[in-house]
């Protein structure tokens, strides 16, 4: 048997001839931002509650979103569960209709989440459990979201949605952090 070697697509078409470089690729500068929110009980006692947390390029790729916790729901059922998505900024969009907190779509990187009941300070990437795939990892944000057809440009603020309302809602601090690749 002999050993043998795989390319990835982006190596592929480097070493082509003639060379070529697919625009899906992710190459760029990576950004990160770190960021966090003092999030109160009223915050998180009601289906609908939304916190945003952080601004992203709409054309950026995304390589992570790391999200920690302290203890947001001393109950025990039901427990407190959140989406993961985007909402329109008012910065920088085509469509100056769009302000601070209008949904684009809120469970576009994860969904139903009860990473927020307990302590979470080691942290958990949520980037993709919405698909459940790797497939979107090479798309530009707005391409993540449901019912865009075109980049309505600008920054769009990656927030968490309260789904499930907390049982006991504690008062404590979610910190956020992304890496993107413009």
């Amino acid at each position: 048997m002999t050993a043998s070697t795989v390319k990835s697509t982006y190596i592929t078409n480097l070493v082509a001839s003639p060379q070529t470089v697919l625009p899906r690729t992710a190459k760029g500068v990576v950004h990160a931002v770190v960021d966090h929110a003092s999030v109160a009980t009223t915050s998180i006692d009601e289906v609908g509650d939304v916190v945003l947390l952080a601004l992203v390029p709409t054309n950026a790729r995304i390589r992570k979103v790391m999200l920690r916790n302290e203890d947001l729901d001393s109950g025990g059922t039901p427990a407190l569960a959140v989406d993961v998505g985007f909402y329109y900024s008012g910065i920088g969009h085509t469509d100056h209709t769009k302000t601070l907190g209008t949904v684009v779509d809120a469970d576009a990187m994860a969904s139903a989440i009860t990473t927020l009941q307990a302590a979470n300070l080691a942290g958990t990437d949520v980037r993709v459990e919405a698909s459940g795939t790797i497939d979107g990892c090479l798309k530009e944000v707005w391409e993540l979201c449901s019912g865009l057809t075109a980049d309505p440009k600008g920054l769009f603020a990656v927030g968490l949605t309260v789904t499930t309302a907390a049982d006991t809602a504690v008062a404590g601090r979610v910190v956020l952090e992304i890496d993107y690749v413009v």
